[in-house]
């Protein structure tokens, strides 16, 4: 019981950061919370979890006795990510796995009290550790999902989803250590998600049946049920850069030291330590796999971004991640909360 209690105390804090965003889903569907400086939040904690909710969604997280943070940095176009995945075990991370879309009943355990009567309708993704649902009190769109209730949201001339579209219910996504729901409209066919809390679907990504990217470093047996994205150096949650902050980059690397693979851990420490001394980029090696080749690259470019560039580290970066040095823009996917 200590150990959850200290657990939720590290998440709490971790909420409490306006910075933080936050995710719960898998490959190809994930629901995403963020909120801005100076909105207002409604926080509230019990014995097992801590909550917070605006006008535009909300997220709980709960404790559980075998959750296991872990964190990692990854590559992307011309930057990096980090994150800290909230893990279960394989056998404990399932969800109900359904297969069409199914009426589940008033969500009795809604963020909001005056949400608690509206109807929650499983959509049928059939994800290992995400149920993806809406809820409505809306009686014309209740009647129009329970006619397409017991058939596959993507079977050919379902309507559910045009249903679904036309009138923007909550979306709430659920995993074994908590929820997100969000409040705000979906967005028009090739419309842009909006700022703040928003979903995202996509049937193609689904047909992989992953339970998270390929480029994230976890062990195996262990299943990312929520994420959270403490605030990057060199750019905002919107993805938008600003200059290097070096206090964001220390605060995660604390993390990282914690929580991160020690062999990853130990690649970046030798990396710098070479840069460092002079030493030339040939003269480490890599026994950590294709994470552990990312690594050194994410390393690098962190120096890059850290400090004034050095013959060391210009020959390493010639080395290593051949990336145009004159051109530190940010592209699309270098968004912390992509799927």
């Amino acid at each position: 019981m200590r150990r959850e209690i200290d657990l939720l105390d590290f998440l709490a804090g971790q909420l409490t950061d306006v910075e933080t965003a936050w995710s719960i889903g898998t490959f190809g569907a994930i629901a995403e919370f963020t909120r801005d400086a100076g909105e207002r939040t409604v926080v509230d904690r019990d014995a097992g979890s801590v909550q917070a909710v605006t006008t535009r969604g909300g997220i709980r997280i709960e404790a559980r006795e075998a959750l296991r943070p872990i964190a990692s940095e990854a590559l992307t176009a011309q930057s990096w990510s980090q994150r800290v995945a909230l893990c279960l075990p394989q056998e404990a991370c399932a969800m109900n796995g359904r297969l069409v879309l199914t009426e589940i009943g008033p969500d009795c355990d809604a963020l909001r009290a005056t949400d608690r009567a509206a109807v929650l309708f499983d959509l049928g993704l059939g994800t290992l550790q995400l149920d993806a649902c809406v809820r409505t009190d809306d009686k014309p769109l209740i009647a129009a999902l329970r006619y397409w209730v017991g058939q596959s949201l993507f079977a050919p001339g379902n309507g559910a989803m045009a249903a679904i579209l036309a009138v923007s219910p909550h979306r709430v996504f659920l995993s074994r250590v908590g929820r997100v729901e969000v409040f705000q409209p979906i967005p028009l066919p090739n419309g842009r998600s909006p700022d703040g809390p928003h979903t995202h679907i996509l049937p193609k990504l689904l047909r992989h049946n992953r339970t998270h990217a390929a480029t994230e470093a976890l062990p195996a047996g262990w299943v990312p049920c929520a994420h959270f994205y403490p605030p990057h150096p060199t750019r905002n949650a919107l993805g938008q850069p600003h200059p290097f902050q070096a206090g964001h980059h220390a605060a995660f690397q604390a993390l990282l030291a914690r929580y991160g693979d020690p062999e990853l851990v130990d690649v970046k420490r030798h990396v710098a330590e070479s840069v460092a001394a002079g030493e030339a980029p040939s003269g480490i090696p890599i026994t950590a796999g294709r994470f552990g080749r990312a690594c050194v690259r994410v390393t690098l470019r962190q120096l890059r971004a850290s400090e004034p560039s050095s013959p060391a580290l210009t020959a390493w970066l010639s080395a290593h991640d051949r990336i145009d040095l004159n051109e530190p823009g940010e592209s699309a996917d270098d968004h912390p909360c992509t799927a």
